[in-house]
């Protein structure tokens, strides 16, 4: 499938209030690699940037004065996007901003340019919860250079989304992980072939953690007036489980 990673510089948080797209930034992956193949525009926004995201991306309203209008690039956008498979993280920011300008050009909505539109950012959330999962951290976290990444920009931005995604979803595609370089057949043993599951390792209660879990059932019971659970299901069972031995 082609995918196209996707990221947006804007003039401020809300679409709602106004606030416009002043910089696009998309790199192709076929065949989970990069393509080469990328689509950067700045954009004229009509309007100036907020104090807070001219921090963040750098981007003067002066250097975006004689930029096209987003409505002079939509159509060269959306030929390069259609069909694909969008990868964005924190995708419905950039959604809503796209949706926003496409709707002042009376166009459908980019779900209905792409086939797909994957958050990367929900991705992540799933994959390492609790954890941060800002973009910044994957690249840490996936060790993806970014010491060149002073500012955002969209472009450059892409570019190290595109690598985490490989990153993330490496041997998801595949029943196993891929590898760089395979071994070639000439230098195999035929164990490569072979799953030996290592022996499982048992951990049985102590005494004293026997002991300590029945003072708890105690307490339970005498909280709850009572029987516990877990005495309940010895006595369906007939027995309770040895000393020394692990309980279930």
């Amino acid at each position: 499938m082609r995918r196209i990673v996707l990221d947006t510089e804007t003039t401020g948080l809300n679409a709602k209030l106004g606030d416009r797209i002043i910089e696009l930034g998309c790199v192709e992956i076929m065949d989970r690699r990069l393509s080469g193949n990328h689509f950067h525009r700045y954009v004229n926004p009509e309007r100036e940037s907020e104090a807070g995201a001219l921090k963040v991306h750098g981007i003067t309203n002066e250097f975006l004065q004689d930029k096209p209008k987003f409505r002079e690039i939509a159509s060269e956008f959306l030929d390069y996007v259609r069909g694909a498979e969008l990868v964005i993280h924190n995708a419905p920011f950039d959604v809503e901003f796209l949706d926003k300008e496409l709707a002042l050009l009376e166009l459908p909505s980019i779900g209905q340019h792409c086939a797909a539109i994957v958050d990367t950012l929900k991705l992540a959330k799933e994959l390492h919860p609790g954890k941060r999962n800002s973009l910044d951290a994957l690249c840490e976290r996936y060790q993806i250079g970014n010491a060149h990444r002073m500012l955002h920009g969209a472009l450059l931005d892409a570019e190290l989304l595109a690598e985490v995604y490989l990153a993330m979803t490496r041997g998801q595609e595949s029943l196993g992980i891929e590898l760089d370089q395979p071994v070639p057949a000439k230098d195999r043993t035929g164990d490569e072939d072979r799953f030996e599951r290592p022996a499982l390792k048992v951990l049985y209660a102590t005494s004293a953690e026997l002991e300590a879990h029945e003072t708890t059932l105690d307490r339970i019971e005498q909280h709850m007036g009572g029987v516990s659970l877990w005495r309940r299901l010895d006595a369906d069972e007939g027995n309770a489980a040895p000393a020394g031995q692990a309980t279930q």
